[in-house]
């Protein structure tokens, strides 16, 4: 989008506040409001937004092991470059739009994508993908859990003894939609109107869990899209009296929230040729053609490595369990949920496959890139995949199974050549020096569990 046009669009709609921001690693949106004039002053050259974002943790506590920034280089600004074609207006905030922006660092060529930046990760692997001649197409399906609960209240419960939204366990219940219909719209309208369109909105099994899927398309819009929901939505539920988590399993009791990610690849188009869906052969099995096949052979060859990147947090492996609709196995099947990948037979548009390794914690533009960064690798290398699974791919000793902790996961990340390859040393560097932050973390907390246990009895 040019400026005369943006122009444009801010006098019909009044604008009259912006507010710019970027995620972080984690999947944070790190953002702040700026007065038009400063505005218009940075559109095209970018700001300096302070890199520390990339040298603290969720909790905002510093790295003790960050290189890309830190005490040693004293935390000095990061270039940032707005994506002028991520306006959109603030649907609680009619007057103030909001971009997101990239972040980059200048070098003799120009500019070139942080080490660091999640979004410039996936701009990367797409432009490797489109040397190769393809575009990328994604769609998430996210589940959240609501509560009746404020931010206040949380805290002053110690996120224990939470009222759900609604009781019971009412999977796909027509009945709780409709006692809930004042959210359930807010939800459907809202996103719409934030340029999130959804397909689909459903309850869940669980008390008070809910949903989306989030209508594909190109990857980069799609993890736009699915990052910008989850902090969207919690600004919904605010406004509602109400509180959300993505968390991969906030409760043990409980199932987990799944983040499943659809994906497609595409040709280019070229003049006078249309793009054509690169999976489909209408007589291959599954319909899935051969390219197809070698792009799900690459992401099984390094689910193991990149599992980090899918599962990022402590709490996404509670999930890895049996029962809870989780893979727990490097697999594939046709039309089988019990597997990694699912593939979806369909027709020349809708062929596509489903990774299901993810849950909703995810950081959508780090799970897309390592996707697709994998899929290509596996056509590159033309990577055979293992018969497809038949029945429950839980376990057989012919399945690979996938890392069971983070400190498991985070050290085939650091040991992993090709990961590096297809991601960057850069990135991944930065990356494993997070996460083995995070389990260093959690290595020093004492859980509930523990007290509960232990307290009295020992």
């Amino acid at each position: 989008m040019d400026l005369a046009t943006l122009k444009q669009k801010f006098d019909e709609r009044k604008i009259k506040k912006v507010k710019v921001g970027g995620f972080d690693v984690d999947g944070v949106l790190r953002g702040k409001y700026v007065s038009l004039e400063k505005f218009w002053s940075v559109a095209e050259p970018g700001f300096g937004f302070c890199d520390v974002i990339f040298g603290w943790d969720i909790a905002d506590v510093l790295y003790d092991n960050a290189k890309v920034t830190g005490w040693h280089s004293g935390y000095p600004d990061a270039h940032a470059v707005i994506d002028l074609d991520t306006f959109r207006v603030l649907p609680a905030e009619p007057d103030t739009a909001a971009f997101l922006v990239d972040f980059v660092e200048k070098d003799e060529g120009g500019l070139r994508g942080h080490p660091a930046c999640p979004r410039s990760l996936l701009k990367r692997v797409l432009a490797d993908a489109a040397k190769r001649g393809y575009q990328a197409t994604f769609g998430a399906e996210l589940e959240f859990w609501v509560f009746k609960e404020s931010v206040e209240s949380l805290h002053q419960k110690d996120f224990r003894d939470l009222t759900p939204l609604s009781p019971g366990m009412f999977g796909y219940s027509w009945l709780r939609e409709e006692q809930n219909r004042a959210f359930c719209h807010a939800i459907l309208d809202e996103m719409s109107a934030f340029d999130i369109d959804l397909e689909a909105l459903h309850t869940e099994t669980g008390p008070g869990v809910y949903e989306v899927a989030i209508r594909y398309d190109e990857a980069l819009r799609a993890a736009d899209k699915a990052a910008l929901f989850k902090t969207q939505m919690k600004s919904l539920a605010a406004r509602h009296g109400l509180a959300v988590t993505f968390m991969a399993k906030w409760s043990h009791d409980m199932p987990g929230s799944s983040g499943h990610l659809h994906q497609s690849l595409w040709s280019v188009a070229q003049p006078g040729v249309a793009p054509r869906n690169v999976f489909f052969d209408a007589h291959a099995e599954g319909k899935l053609s051969t390219k197809g096949r070698h792009f799900v052979g690459g992401q099984l060859e390094l689910m193991s490595e990149l599992t980090a990147l899918y599962s990022p947090t402590v709490n996404a492996y509670k999930r890895y369990v049996p029962g809870v609709w989780a893979p727990l196995t490097a697999s594939w099947g046709v039309e089988n949920r019990t597997c990694a990948i699912r593939v979806i037979p369909g027709g020349p548009s809708s062929t596509r496959i489903e990774y299901r390794q993810t849950a909703a914690d995810i950081n959508p533009y780090v799970a897309m890139a390592a996707c697709l960064a994998s899929g290509l690798w596996g056509i590159d290398n033309q990577v055979e995949p293992p018969p497809a699974a038949r029945g429950d791919a839980s376990f057989g000793d012919a399945l690979p199974p996938l890392p069971r902790t983070l400190r498991d996961a985070t050290a085939a990340l650091a040991a992993s050549a090709r990961a590096r390859s297809v991601l960057g040393e850069a990135f991944v560097d930065h990356y494993v020096r997070t996460r083995d932050w995070e389990v260093r973390q959690f290595d020093r907390a004492v859980t509930d569990w523990e007290l509960r246990r232990y307290f009295e009895s020992i």
